[in-house]
Formats: C-alpha cells, sequence, structure tokens
C-alpha cells in the first residue's frame, strides 16, 4: 500500500514558483465561495508517521486560506472534562459547522492505532473502533461534510534521516521527543497496523489520500491540489432538486398488534399509596446518587410521550430528589440556525454529562424518527439511517458507563382532549397548549405508527425503551421513578 508513497517525488523550485499562485488562488476562491453559500463543511484530517510533516503541512494550508474561517484542532491527552466522556465527545463538540473548514491533527484514529501496537487493544477490538469510526465518517458525509483523509507517509530509513535533521538543528529540536524515538523503534508495527486501518477505513464516502511526506514541496502541492480540487467539484455540483417524499402509507394493522394498543390504559394507583411510593422511590433515588460508585456513572434520561402525557410532572418528580447541582434538564425544541448547520446529532453530544450527573431530556434525538418524520421535515432517507445512528450514539454513552433510561409516555386520545381542554380553561397551564398540538392530534394514527417503528428499531438491550402508561399521572410517575432506580441500581451491581 504504501510502495507509491516511497518513491523519492520531489517538486523543483521552478514548478513550485509556477504552481503556487494559481493554487492558493483557487483556494481562496473555493473558501470564499464555501463561506457565502454554507452548502457543506470540509473536514481535513492530516494523520501520518512522526515527523513526516503533519504540522508544517497544517501550518501551509492555514497560510495559503483564509485562517478566520479554519478551525485546526491539534488534539492530543485528553482532558478532565474529555476522559469523563465517550472517546469521540471531543470530536464532536469542535466538528466544523457549514461554510467553515475544520483541520484535525490529532484525529479519531490516532489512539487505537498506537493502543493496538503498544498491545492495549487487540485486532479485534481495533476492527470494532475502526467500524465505528467508518459508521462515524459516513454519518458525516451524509448530513453533507466533504471528509478529506490524507496520510502522510516516510519510508524507514526516511523517518530515521528526518528525526536526525530535526535533532541536529537547535531550532527544530523540540519537535523531537523520546516518543517519536519510541515509536520509531516500533516502526514495522505502526507500518502493518496503519496499512490494516487505512484499508478498512478508505470508503468510497471519504477514501484515505496517500501521500509522501519526504519532500515538503510536492506534500503541500499535492495536498493542496486535492483540497481545491474536492471543493470546486462539490461547490460545482448542482444540488440535486428536492422532491418532497410523500409519508409513508399507514400499514394495514392486522389483528391490533400495534406495541402501543397492547398497553393497559385502565392502570391507576391510589392517592394515598401514591404519595407512599413518591416519597419511597425519591428517598431510593437519592441514596443511589450517593453511593460511591455512583461516581464512575452518568445518567442519561430520556423523555417521549404524546402531548399532554405528563413529561413535565414525572421529571419534577425526578429532580425533587437531586441535588441541583448534580442534573440538568433540557428542553429539546425546533434546532436553532447554529444547530442547522451541523449534524444532527451535534446538540446532543454537546448535553452529555459528566460523572456522577443526569442530563434530562425533554424530548430527544428521536424527533428526527417522530415529528421530522411525520411532517416530512426531513427525507426519507434521513430519518430511515437515523435509527441506525441513534443506536450507535447511545452504544456509545453505554460504552462509558452512562445509563441511558428511554420513557414513552403513553395516554389515549380521550385522554389527551381531556387535558388539552383542562389546559385551555386554566391560566397558569394555558401557556402547554399550542395550536401545533392540536395539529398533531389530526396525525394521531402516523405518529402511533411511527412510534412503534422507533421502539422495535431502537429498544435494545443496552438501551431499552420502558412504555408507561399514563392516563393516571400519578401511576406513571411511579413507574418512571421506580424504573430508574431499578436501572441505576443494576449499573452499581456490575
Amino acid at each position: 500500500m504504501f510502495e507509491s508513497a516511497e518513491l523519492g517525488h520531489k517538486i523543483s523550485k521552478e514548478i513550485w514558483k509556477k504552481e503556487i499562485p494559481a493554487l492558493r488562488e483557487g483556494l481562496l476562491d473555493a473558501q470564499l465561495d464555501l463561506l457565502q453559500t454554507k452548502k457543506f463543511p470540509v473536514i481535513i484530517l492530516v494523520a501520518g508517521v512522526d515527523c513526516g510533516g503533519k504540522g508544517e503541512t497544517v501550518n501551509i494550508l492555514n497560510e495559503w486560506l483564509d485562517p478566520r474561517h479554519i478551525e485546526t484542532h491539534a488534539l492530543r491527552d485528553l482532558t478532565d472534562e474529555e476522559l469523563e466522556r465517550p472517546q469521540m465527545y471531543r470530536y464532536w463538540r469542535v466538528l466544523p459547522p457549514r461554510g467553515k473548514i475544520g483541520i484535525f491533527i490529532g484525529t479519531w484514529y490516532s489512539a487505537p492505532l498506537v493502543e493496538n501496537v503498544y498491545g492495549g487493544i487487540k485486532n479485534a477490538e481495533l476492527d470494532q473502533r475502526l467500524e465505528r469510526i467508518s459508521r462515524f465518517e459516513k454519518m458525516l458525509c451524509n448530513e453533507g461534510a466533504l471528509v478529506l483523509k490524507f496520510w502522510l507517509h516516510l519510508s524507514h530509513d526516511g523517518q530515521k534521516k528526518r528525526l536526525k535533521y530535526l535533532e541536529k538543528d537547535p531550532k527544530t529540536r523540540w519537535r523531537v521527543t523520546d516518543g517519536d524515538w519510541q515509536n520509531f523503534k516500533h516502526y514495522d508495527q505502526f507500518r502493518k497496523v496503519s496499512e490494516r486501518m487505512l484499508r478498512s477505513t478508505s470508503t468510497a464516502e471519504s477514501p484515505w489520500i496517500i501521500v509522501e511526506g519526504t519532500d515538503p514541496r510536492y506534500r503541500y502541492l499535492t495536498i493542496g491540489k486535492a483540497v481545491l480540487s474536492a471543493m470546486r467539484q462539490r461547490l460545482d455540483t448542482p444540488e440535486p432538486p428536492h422532491h418532497e417524499e410523500p409519508i409513508p402509507p399507514i400499514m394495514p394493522v392486522i389483528d391490533d398488534l400495534l406495541i402501543l394498543r397492547t398497553l393497559d390504559m385502565s392502570k391507576t394507583i391510589d392517592k394515598n399509596e401514591y404519595e407512599g411510593e413518591l416519597e419511597k422511590y425519591q428517598g431510593k433515588l437519592n441514596l443511589l446518587t450517593r453511593h460511591s460508585g455512583f461516581k464512575k456513572l452518568s445518567v442519561v434520561v430520556v423523555f417521549e410521550g404524546n402531548d399532554a402525557a405528563g413529561k413535565g410532572g414525572s421529571i419534577r418528580r425526578i429532580t425533587q430528589a437531586l441535588d441541583a447541582r448534580q442534573y440538568r434538564v433540557i428542553p429539546v425544541a425546533a434546532p436553532t440556525e447554529e444547530e442547522r448547520a451541523q449534524p444532527y446529532l451535534w446538540r446532543f453530544w454537546r448535553s452529555i454529562p459528566r460523572k456522577g450527573r443526569f442530563a434530562i431530556f425533554d424530548r430527544s434525538w428521536y424527533g428526527r424518527v417522530l415529528v421530522e418524520r411525520v411532517e416530512g421535515y426531513c427525507d426519507r432517507g434521513d430519518w430511515m439511517r437515523a435509527y441506525g445512528e441513534i443506536n450507535d450514539f447511545e452504544e456509545q454513552l453505554v460504552r462509558n458507563q452512562t445509563v441511558v433510561v428511554k420513557f414513552w409516555l403513553s395516554v389515549t386520545q380521550q385522554e389527551q382532549l381531556r387535558r388539552f381542554k383542562e389546559r385551555e380553561k386554566i391560566g397558569f397551564k394555558r401557556f402547554k397548549i399550542t395550536d401545533e398540538d392540536w395539529r398533531n392530534r389530526e396525525k394521531w394514527d402516523q405518529y402511533e405508527l411511527a412510534v412503534c417503528d422507533m421502539i422495535d428499531r431502537t429498544s435494545t438491550e443496552i438501551a431499552p425503551w420502558t412504555l408507561v402508561e399514563a392516563n393516571d399521572k400519578n401511576f406513571a410517575r411511579i413507574k418512571v421513578m421506580k424504573t430508574l432506580c431499578e436501572r441505576i441500581e443494576q449499573a452499581l451491581e456490575k
């Protein structure tokens, strides 16, 4: 794989002087068009062998382009904040928005590659992590990002020569560390693992471009031309016309088999029993958060449900049992302009809690497969692939010892209508009812089917859905509190 990158490619000064002005002009023009149109973000990964020229290459790109609209990230050691969250959190939070360019030197490939070489993970775990990375990049591309990946290669002798050259000059000696020489001792292993990584993650959406790193002029010119060509092609290609796809028809329900229709909506709880149970489970939840092992966990609670199903009341019963410093309630509404400029899940990654904390979502990332699906706010392909992306997201949370608890609060049409009318009559509840709530009732069957599809495709062993019969608010609150305590208790026992 690396043979063609060891041929000693060189660019003469004459060719360099001749081609660079036009290349720089073209890059700036493309960057300006990107900034004005905001058609897509550009994500550039600069990876490769130690001292292969990654830093210098990034410096050149910042010199040739307008650095005000480039976000450069040289991510190395994890911060305390990043250590407490899933591995990909540090990358999600710094993704460039549409219209901007993001350059990464420390990439999401670095850690698995190094860990495999030094025996921290075996090949099976390496392959699994690379597969997750490939799905992540595919998601970025599906969301519109242009992902460009460059691997800067040096031969064994070339890297040794480069290390000695830098170390000899007092002005560049600081760039060579003991770690660089230690990695050089494992050159053959790094080469082998790198080839494995490049083969498995060079996809149609985001292929690797291997660049010989020996000659700086060749390296800069090759990468600069590749960036310009890719940007220009995307900018100059007309966007395909948006065809409003019809919402899939409601499939006939045979024998009343939709899972929501199997719920016993007559379940209730006596008021006196409710007060005793509420005190019991609130006390239990508080004690669980004081457990010594809870410092190693985080909790994400998701509330979805019919309008007026009682999500807010259930959330308040949870927060009453917690220290105000332990939790954050995130109400999810329509995305802002900033959020629309990013991949769909970006807004939720920003709210992932640290260890020992709760994040309680009043509505969530499931909006894509519910309201966006039913109302036609996204294409069929977007919400269909969202099931897999959501499952990947939740799997990453669970791998990071996050307890993911998901509730669907269900009420009947008749009970919802009663609550709507009650809200209209009571002054301090009037803000809870909107024209949109009434419009949603007209699509009850479509929402019901979307919910059942969501449960079927995203209720996993590690992050199952809990369906809550919510015609009786008190019964629903106790079921929510009991389930949350049980899930945290199970996690503490592991």
